[in-house]
């Protein structure tokens, strides 16, 4: 017995023919190579459609504000995995990659879905001030933390996220979301009792929504911006390898207990 049987599997992001690729309806070598830089290629690949000039200026923003941060983890991963097996670049980005979690790195699409259901919220007729203190006093009360605040490095502000919404601002981007996010700043200090900076992550989400990004396509940033960081990370350890250095100090630094 068949249940909800399926149309035809379709996709609309390219065909390869024996004279031309296709990509999003457009011809790849006599429209779009030459034409649209990388960032514009990626938006249409992601989205279907050309980005208009906000969106290619914060897309390009947002890709190099979070590329590359120095020996994190995800850069130590892929570092170390070249150093073990040199012949397999793909696989120590993909090592990289992998350690794209909410704690490093994904840390952006959780904030966009809290965005997201704090505006929810507003849209019903709350205040953003009030849903942002709720919001931080429902999370500090259950022992948790607020995604897109606090950072091991940078404070008293992310110098990064900070560029992002003096821009946004500048350019008249800046909406319902990076208004959430800024409330949500003095909540989170206020509720937590010290400073905890709003980061990348937290503007990074707050800007692509105000934009009009779904939330589901947030992480996609990141992980095409980090990317490129991995990249730098393996042909600089192919001509000054520090792999086996880095293994070294992890076994230096950590004490074996019976």
């Amino acid at each position: 017995m068949q249940i909800g049987k399926p149309g035809a599997p379709v996709s609309r992001i390219a065909q390869a023919y024996p004279d031309r690729v296709e990509v999003r309806g457009r011809d790849l070598g006599c429209d779009l190579m030459g034409r649209l830089c990388f960032t514009e290629y990626f938006h249409l690949l992601l989205t279907g459609r050309e980005p208009t000039d906000d969106e290619r200026f914060f897309l390009d923003l947002l890709l190099v504000s979070i590329a590359e941060h120095g020996m994190m983890p995800s850069n130590v991963a892929a570092r170390m995995t070249l150093a073990a097996d040199p012949g397999s670049m793909h696989g120590a980005v993909a090592a990289g990659i992998l350690g794209a979690g909410p704690v490093i790195l994904g840390a952006s699409e959780v904030c966009a879905q809290l965005l997201e259901e704090a505006h929810a919220r507003v849209a019903a007729g709350e205040g953003a001030d009030q849903v942002a203190r709720d919001v931080a006093r429902s999370i500090h009360a259950d022992g948790g933390k607020v995604p897109g605040f606090g950072h091991p490095v940078h404070r008293p502000v992310d110098p990064r996220a900070e560029r992002i919404l003096e821009l946004a601002d500048e350019r008249g981007v800046s909406g319902q979301y990076v208004e959430i996010a800024r409330y949500l700043r003095v909540a989170v200090q206020e509720e937590w009792a010290k400073p905890l900076p709003l980061n990348v992550s937290m503007a990074i989400a707050a800007v692509l929504l105000d934009l009009g990004y779904p939330s589901a396509t947030v992480k996609a940033v990141p992980i095409l911006a980090r990317t490129a960081g991995l990249l730098a990370h393996l042909a600089e350890e192919q001509e000054l390898p520090i792999g086996f250095a880095l293994a070294w100090k992890a076994e230096e630094a950590v004490e074996y207990e019976r």
